[in-house]
């Protein structure tokens, strides 16, 4: 593991800051948990993912939680009142670095900020792409909380007074041909719409989709890509007419239920062969033996007093 961004101080905004670093650089339910400092897995089975999709998984961005904390109520999982363990925090970072790194990845880090208490979810800030007519890509995000505000091109979207919220609710389709964006909570389905513009000049595809369920406020808590033909959903969390437009999209559509997906079952990470969650249900390893992906169970309890997990935690870097 090592420091991508040794230039970034203290920004501003945090959306702000990661382009500008990119761009120098070329309950109730029956689960089960690992001990806080581990994580842990179950032999891998043999993946029969595209090659594409696998290698979308080899870099990987995150931020340390040297100043995570939960200062106000932005979404359901918030209380003022659950307070941090940075120490505990600390070493579930550290599980998730060893991870990934464990399933083949070069984890990068950002330096964090004081005063920038969500800079850990990596994921929100910014939105990462390739297409073969600009390469490597960013589009800022905007978002709508103030305190979540390498030869990559910059791709400003004027998003006036809408909000567009990074990989929180954008999602890449594996095989790179179009994005989902998420609306409703924090996007706003102008921005979304102004980002679909904005996309479609690269000849990128973009299906917004409405989100309906609060504990499900970005799109990264209920769709979960596990290969081109798979995809992992809690179909709770759209309207009607998104959930019969997202279907049509996979050959096989994998229903999680409102308790898995409000414990992060469905904002977990696809990398190499693995699933890395923090929690795993009898249901969910089904699903994932289908898929030939092997679940590693990585703790984010204390990250998740914000309404965060795995998948909000790093940006994979094309």
């Amino acid at each position: 593991m090592r420091d991508a961004m040794p230039g970034c101080k203290t920004p501003k905004a945090f959306s702000q800051n990661l382009s500008q670093c990119l761009t120098s650089r070329r309950a109730a339910l029956p689960t089960h948990r690992h001990r806080d400092e581990l994580s842990s897995s179950v032999p891998c089975y043999r993946p029969h993912t595209s090659l594409a999709f696998q290698q979308m998984a080899k870099h990987v961005l995150l931020c340390p939680p040297a100043h995570f904390d939960v200062v106000d109520h932005k979404n359901p999982y918030m209380s003022k009142n659950s307070g941090v363990d940075r120490a505990k925090a600390q070493r579930q970072w550290q599980a998730l670095c060893s991870a990934l790194e464990q399933a083949g990845c070069q984890v990068e880090t950002i330096t964090p900020a004081p005063g920038l208490e969500d800079m850990v979810f990596a994921a929100n800030q910014v939105f990462v792409g390739f297409h073969e007519g600009v390469g490597k890509f960013i589009v800022p995000s905007r978002m709508v909380h103030a305190s979540r505000q390498r030869g990559y091109q910059i791709i400003e979207v004027d998003l006036g007074a809408e909000h567009l919220e990074g990989h929180g609710d954008l999602l890449w389709h594996p095989d790179w041909s179009l994005i989902y964006a998420g609306y409703g909570f924090r996007s706003t389905q102008a921005g979304v719409e102004k980002f679909r513009d904005a996309m479609s000049k690269l000849g990128i595809s973009v299906v917004p989709l409405r989100l309906v369920d609060r504990y499900c406020y970005h799109l990264d808590t209920c769709l979960c890509p596990l290969n081109p033909e798979a995809v992992l959903i809690y179909p709770g969390a759209y309207a009607p007419d998104s959930l019969a437009t997202l279907r049509g999209f996979w050959k096989r559509v994998h229903e999680l239920t409102a308790e898995e997906a409000h414990k992060f079952m469905g904002n977990g990470i696809v990398a190499n062969g693995r699933y890395l969650t923090p929690y795993v249900t009898p249901h969910l390893e089904a699903i994932l033996r289908e898929e030939a992906l092997a679940p590693v169970i990585v703790d984010t309890s204390e990250f998740e007093k914000s309404g965060g997990s795995l998948f909000c935690m790093k940006a994979f870097l094309p």
